[in-house]
Parts: structure tokens; sequence; C-alpha cells
């Protein structure tokens, strides 16, 4: 039997604010446990949660930048469960009336075409705390510096079909959240991670299959594997006649499985209802156009104008635009050199990608700046230093922090132009290899490489390919 995945994914993005969504507690990283959670976070009896409206703002960024509905008037429930990092006995969602509803995405599949991901909802909510299992001989420790940080939940479709659709998308929201400035995206720290909902059904069949939700995956790849795992563990439980049933269940990477955490609850479990203490969210036309006056060029029109403006294909686009931080490099260096946007965009993508990857740094870190790129390639453009000694350059620029003019001219690499120093090379190697040339002149053409090789070999790689196929193919030639 032929089986179809279907898969939808719940993506939980912290919000970049400073404070957190109820309290006027710190939400940065890393200090101490449990000495950002005030009395709120805490929920001691007798005080009162006050809703932070740079989230609610953050909220309607996204909103406006998915296409979707931003409802005027939502509200905040409280969802019951007990859990040891929750120390309210419940979190405050949003439930019935989210405030954000039917948006989409689109996403570029591998075979290049394009395919749009429906988005149900995206709501804000509190995070819980975080339970701590390491260096605590056997006992758990709990830090509630997490506590009552700001999310969006942001619920799509189940109209992935893959887990590379479900990465593309995942990606795309990624990318997007960093766009609008609401999220920073570090998924290391917990700051963007999501739950998969995955289900398979036969071919063809209409209605969904039993679903399983892995939780609180934070890197593509995991979430890559987890999907893979999951449907393969499903569709052998379906074959071998059994019933999948629906449940929460966490993935272990180390084993590349995941395995059963809890029977998944509905919604019934969770005993929603409004919570007393925050009035309905009531949101004006006013405060939304005043957002959508905010929001930056998005990555889908930065990568169309990349496509018109800059004549780049489709997948350099992407590549470009995939990080706001690597679209502002690209673009600086195009500035700077005054043009040759397929130049730039090849090194961009190429040599700077290649060394911020090895060294693990973010394209801000960049070790050669955008203006010291361009002045590396204007050298290429003006025939001072080829491609292959470009590169060379490049890694002396990264390591010594010098400029491209500064290594050319230390280490002698300007480019031989003068058709009669190379003229000279040419005759030299021909001279001393009679017997190459010979084979060359009489039909073995493959042997032009050779020349080219030795020459450039007696040149230190300086004398201009260009110039040097041109002169070699005359000379050979017998003229």
């Amino acid at each position: 039997m032929e089986w179809e995945t279907v898969i939808g994914l719940e993506i939980h993005a912290q919000l970049a604010t400073r404070s957190k969504i109820f309290s006027e507690s710190s939400t940065a990283y890393g200090a101490a446990p449990n000495t950002q959670a005030n009395l709120v976070d805490l929920g001691y009896p007798g005080v009162l949660p006050v809703l932070n409206s740079a989230a609610v703002r953050m909220a309607v960024r996204f909103g406006l930048a998915t296409g979707a509905t931003v409802r005027r008037r939502s509200i905040f429930a409280r969802k019951n469960y007990f859990y040891p990092d929750l120390p309210k006995g419940y979190q405050i969602s949003q439930y019935e009336l989210p405030i954000v509803e039917d948006g989409s995405l689109d996403i570029l599949l591998e075979d290049g075409s394009r395919k749009s991901i429906g988005i149900t909802r995206a709501h804000l909510e509190e995070d819980a705390g975080k339970s701590l299992h390491e260096g605590f001989q056997g006992i758990s420790g709990i830090d509630l510096n997490r506590a009552g940080t700001p999310l969006l939940e942001i619920v799509s479709e189940p109209d992935m079909r893959s887990a590379k659709e479900a990465i593309a998308y995942m990606k795309k929201v990624h990318t997007l959240v960093r766009y609008l400035g609401i999220c920073d995206g570090n998924m290391q720290e917990g700051s963007f991670r999501c739950d998969a909902n995955v289900s398979v059904r036969p071919q063809g069949q209409a209605a969904l299959g039993t679903r399983a939700e892995i939780k609180n995956l934070n890197s593509f790849r995991f979430v890559e594997r987890a999907i893979n795992h999951e449907v393969v563990r499903q569709v052998g439980v379906l074959e071998s006649g059994g019933s999948v049933v629906q449940e929460t269940r966490l993935y272990d990477p180390d084993r590349n499985e995941t395995r059963a955490m809890r029977s998944k609850e509905e919604a019934n479990d969770y005993r929603y209802f409004p919570d007393p203490d925050l009035l309905p969210l009531v949101i004006d036309d006013a405060l939304v156009e005043e957002v959508r006056g905010t929001l930056p060029e998005l990555p889908d029109e930065k990568a169309a104008r990349y496509c018109r403006d800059f004549e780049l294909s489709a997948y350099d686009a992407g590549v470009l635009t995939a990080s706001r931080d690597l679209a502002m490099y690209f673009e600086a260096v195009v500035e700077k050199l005054g043009g040759q946007p397929k130049l730039a965009a090849n090194w961009v993508m190429g040599e700077l990608s290649g060394a911020l990857n090895r060294d693990g740094l973010e394209v801000d870190a960049s070790r050669v700046p955008a203006t010291a790129l361009a002045g590396l390639l204007a050298r290429i453009g003006d025939a001072t230093i080829s491609g292959k000694l470009a590169k060379e350059v490049f890694e002396a620029m990264w390591s010594e922090g010098r400029g491209a003019d500064e290594i050319i001219d230390a280490r002698g690499l300007r480019q031989i132009t003068d058709t009669g120093a190379i003229e000279q090379a040419i005759d030299a190697i021909m001279a001393a290899n009679p017997k190459q040339l010979a084979e060359y002149r009489s039909g073995k053409d493959k042997l032009f490489g050779f020349f080219v090789g030795q020459v450039m070999k007696a040149t230190q790689g300086k004398a201009n390919p260009a110039q040097l196929n041109e002169l070699l193919k005359r000379k050979l030639g017998g003229a």
C-alpha cells in the first residue's frame, strides 16, 4: 500500500520584548536561575497580570506579513494543567479567539515550484519555566526565569507532505520573524522551536490519520530526522495490523528515535476558560495601520527584486534573502562595487558563507566587511588579479584583517597583463617541451591544458588567463 504523510507544525517564537508578557521581569537570556521571576510570574495570590503592548504589536506585524486576519478583539484564556515548571497551575494563552487567523506562506519546492502553506492561527501566550536535569545528582531543578516570557505560537494547516516541505516552511517562518524583528530565532537558546504533528494515511484517502505530536524540536536537522523516523514507525505499526495511538512523543537524537511521553490531551482536558484577570484585547484600525507602515521589505519581495533588478536566479535570490543581514551585506557589496551583482552573489554565497560557517560566525561578525570584499572584487574586475588568486587574497584578508590592495602588493600578486611578458613565458615553455608541442600539433588537443598549467606555474599564477589562452592558441598553432 502507498502511504501519504501529513504534517502540521506548531512553531513557538519567543518575542523579542525586553520584559515578559504580563510582568516587568527581564527576558534577557543567561541570568542565574530564578533571578528573573517576580511574584506575577510565580503566580502569587493577589497579583494581577498586565499585558505587554510590545508583544501585541509584534503579533500584529506577523499577521500583516502573512496576509492573515488580525482580530480586532481577542481573548486570553487559562489553559489548566499541572507541571513542575508552571507554578500557577495554568498557562495564560489564547484559545477560541486568537489575535491572528487565516494566513499563509509560500515555500519553494525542490523542483522549483511554489506551494502555499496555510497558517491556521498565531496566538499570544506565556512560556513555562524550565526543568533542569543535569548536575543535580539525580534530582531535577526548576528555573523559572523563562516563566512568563512572551511567545507567539504559529499553528500551520496540515498542508505539508514530507519532512523536506516541513523544513522549508519552518525555515521560511524563521527567516520572516527575524526580518520583522520580532524574534531573534536563536534555536540553541530556545527562542525558536516547534512541535511536529505527524500522521500517515493511505494514498488518496481524504480523512486524516491518527497523529502523534513530537514535542520541543529545536533544530532543523532534528525536525527532519524526527519526522522521517515517525513516518517509518507509523507505517510499520499500520502494516503490521496495529493502530497508531494519538499521543505526545519525544525525539531522542542520540538514538534517532521517538518515544511515547504521554497520551495526547484534547482541548477539553485543559479546561479552557477566559482569564478573569485580563480584559479582552481590543485593537483599533489606527494601530494596525501604524504597524503596517513599519513593515520592512519582506523576504519574498526582496527576492523578487533581486531577480528583476539584479537578474539573479530564483535560487540565488532565495539564498541571499534567507537572512536579512546577509541580504544587507550583499547589497552593500553591490553598491560599493558599482554593479556586477552576479559576481558579488557568487562570492557572498561561496567564499564568504564558507568562511562564516567554518568559524561559526554570523554575517554581522564577518572578518571581511562588505566594503573590503567589494575592494577585492574590484581587483578581479580590473584584471589586477585572477579569480584563483583572489581566493588566496580573501583568506589572507580573513585571517589578517588587511585590505585587498595591501595584501596584493605585499605578496606581489598583481596579474601579468603585459603581452610581451606572457609571450616570453609561452616561448620558454614551448622550447622546454618539444615532445608535447609536437603531439599537440599532431592533434592531441588535450595537451592545451598542460601548456596552460606550465605557463601559469612559470608566472606563479599571475598571467592573465584570458590573454594567456588567446596567445597560447596562436603560438601553439604555429602562428
